[in-house]
């Protein structure tokens, strides 16, 4: 069973939504809107990041080779809306409010404010002024998880719309014509690089996980549905290995008077932006903590070192990241008949 709630970051339980954070990228903020943009002069010599259920830390070490300073907008996307909970909860009426989601944030060591943005996202292109000029909704998801905004309109109208890129079928909405838009946030900084230096960017806060109570894992229903298991080995590389460990666990609580339950906790993280900056990431380094050593952790990464008992270390040089990071760590629980 998805979890059907959302909890502010603060509350520390783990059956809450998932959204992906985002790799630091650079923007360009016109009258045309936001755009994320790579970047023809600064270098990420290196990205360092720790990811766990209970806090995100994450430095860059950004340096500017050229003989001018550079002054450019610095944006973090959060997940759009609604398409990136489609498939992670079920109250959709009501849009995240990502201003009270807190995190902090060092460049060279010292805090800086951060301003909040929201536009309407196709595909990376900013509609936002077209959106209004036709007095549509940036969120639109209605109290059935959908929308009716193209259903009444003349079907050469809807047609219109379609090719301007502002509509389109979608299976996520069960093939129904709906706004083609994402509702994105973007928090953004003006940032100076000066010329022939390096600068450090810190980032840290406490992630809102998504989750599930048992289910889709279990030996016994795995094969009911292969559609959700061909997702969860693209999205977490759940190989036979770790599937074959999963039920041994399972197998160990079972015992007289015992019901073994077992939970899933999804964390994100978007690598991808990451590439956005001038040339590959010189040096990257991931660790995972899945919190126990009681717990299942994976994710998809090759050269996947232990380091401790409950982290998991990748280190890649000259790293160009083609897809983001998606977690899933399962915990196992034992109930009394």
């Amino acid at each position: 069973m998805k979890s059907a709630f959302v909890l502010p970051a603060f509350a520390a339980l783990a059956l809450a939504t998932a959204p992906a954070l985002a790799n630091d990228s650079e923007a360009e903020i016109g009258i045309g809107g936001i755009t994320l943009k790579p970047s023809d002069a600064i270098v990420m010599e290196s990205e360092d990041l720790f990811v766990s259920e209970q806090i995100v830390r994450v430095k860059y070490r950004f340096s500017n080779p050229t003989s001018r300073t550079i002054e450019t907008t610095v944006a973090f996307p959060m997940p759009p809306q609604p398409r990136a909970f489609v498939d992670r909860w079920y109250d959709m009426e009501s849009k995240q409010d990502w201003s009270e989601f807190g995190f902090n944030t060092k460049v060279d060591g010292q805090p800086v404010r951060l301003k909040m943005i929201e536009r309407a996202m196709v595909d990376g292109r900013d509609v936002t002024e077209r959106i209004a000029q036709l007095g549509w909704p940036l969120y639109w998801v209605d109290e059935d998880e959908t929308s009716d905004l193209f259903e009444d309109m003349d079907e050469a109208s809807r047609a219109r719309f379609v090719e301007e890129g502002l509509a389109k079928e979608d299976e996520m909405f069960g093939g129904r014509t709906v706004p083609a838009w994402d509702s994105v946030t973007f928090f953004v900084r003006e940032q100076s690089f000066p010329a022939g230096s390096t600068v450090v960017v810190e980032h840290e806060y406490a992630p809102m996980n998504g989750g599930s109570v048992g289910g889709t894992l279990h030996k016994s229903v795995r094969g009911t549905d292969p559609d959700i298991m061909r997702d969860y080995k693209q999205r977490y590389c759940t190989d036979e290995h770790f599937l074959a460990g999963f039920d041994r666990r399972l197998e160990q609580m079972d015992q007289p008077g015992i019901f073994a339950i077992y939970t899933e906790t999804w964390l994100s993280y978007v690598l991808s932006s990451g590439a956005n900056w001038k040339g590959p990431i010189g040096d990257f380094r991931l660790v995972v903590d899945k919190g126990s050593t009681e717990y299942l952790v994976s994710f998809c990464m090759d050269g996947v070192r232990k380091i401790a008992p409950t982290q998991f270390e990748v280190r890649k040089t000259n790293f160009e990241p083609n897809r983001d990071l998606d977690i899933l760590i399962v915990k196992f629980h034992e109930m009394e008949e």
